[in-house]
């Protein structure tokens, strides 16, 4: 469980983070979004304990990072958009001296690297020097050190940088799993990968944060309406239609098809199907519409990037 209450950061009078709230559950993988120079690095080092808040706390696991930010390190596994790594090490040399760090040590480590190197798909690579590999098996490589000591918690800042067609798809699977009983905090810029993993979105904008909510949910939201078109076998009557809750208006399309407008977060769709029965109605069509990821993304952060 992460807990962000009022988070702030000042580098003198630029609010960099500006009083954002939200948290994050366990089992539950939240998308971390926002354009470049929006403070979602700054929120990220403030959650390791890389930066101190200005004002605001955030909790790891029942632990304040102000106050006991060795108890959150050792709970949270983090992999940084800039993957630093010794070139110079083998993989398991690398792991094992992670590892090390962490506390672990003996025939434990070394059985857990040997279980990561294959988890994270590094089998055939496992005995190269890591300056001799590929970028995407570096990134792999990251990955396999954020997990050596099994964190509660995972902060993911764009994980799938440089990783071809097949082996993204790996490593959302692998991040799937690791959702089901962790805490995961994955920010990228590639929208649909937040479309595929993360039930939950919060967008951050200028410091601010501008959404929160279920993935499913923010085209609606954003819009701050449903928009439903429906398409009957004849002309009707819309006044029904305008007197069912939550429809705000009814406009004609083209033809048949008519347009919906109803407020944000409701589905009608159930209600015009029983209304048009009622009425006699052929209904030949009904269709939700929905804004993409994309859109929405465009739309809460214009004029965001600096």
């Amino acid at each position: 469980m992460v807990e962000v209450q009022h988070l702030t950061k000042t580098f003198g009078a630029q609010a960099a983070v500006d009083d954002i709230s939200f948290s994050v559950g366990k089992g539950e993988i939240l998308g971390f979004l926002g354009p470049n120079g929006a403070g979602k690095s700054t929120t990220m080092k403030m959650a390791l304990g890389y930066l101190p808040p200005s004002a605001g706390t955030i909790v790891v696991q029942g632990y304040d990072v102000r106050t006991a930010p060795l108890e959150v390190r050792r709970r949270v596994g983090y992999l940084p958009e800039h993957n630093p790594l010794y070139l110079d090490m083998y993989v398991h040399e690398y792991l094992e001296f992670i590892g090390s760090v962490h506390g672990l040590g003996g025939s434990s480590l070394r059985q857990r690297v040997r279980q990561l190197v294959e988890r994270v798909g590094l089998g055939r690579e496992q005995n190269k020097q890591i300056g001799a590999l590929s970028k995407g098996y570096r990134q792999r490589v990251g990955l396999a050190q954020a997990l050596i000591h099994d964190p509660g918690v995972l902060i993911l800042d764009e994980p799938t940088t440089g990783l071809d067609p097949n082996q993204i798809g790996e490593i959302r699977q692998l991040i799937r799993e690791l959702g089901q009983d962790k805490t995961v905090i994955f920010s990228t810029h590639i929208l649909p990968e937040v479309e595929a993993l993360c039930s939950r979105a919060v967008i951050i904008n200028r410091g601010r944060l501008v959404a929160d909510s279920p993935v499913s949910e923010l085209g609606a939201r954003a819009a701050g309406e449903t928009i439903i078109r429906a398409e009957f076998e004849q002309s009707i009557d819309v006044t029904p239609l305008l007197a069912l809750p939550g429809v705000q208006a009814v406009e004609l399309e083209t033809g048949t098809t008519y347009r919906i407008r109803a407020r944000a977060g409701s589905d009608q769709r159930g209600a015009i199907s029983r209304l048009a029965a009622a009425q006699g109605w052929v209904l030949l069509g009904l269709r939700q519409e929905e804004q993409s990821l994309e859109q929405v993304f465009q739309q809460l952060t214009e004029g965001g990037k600096e």
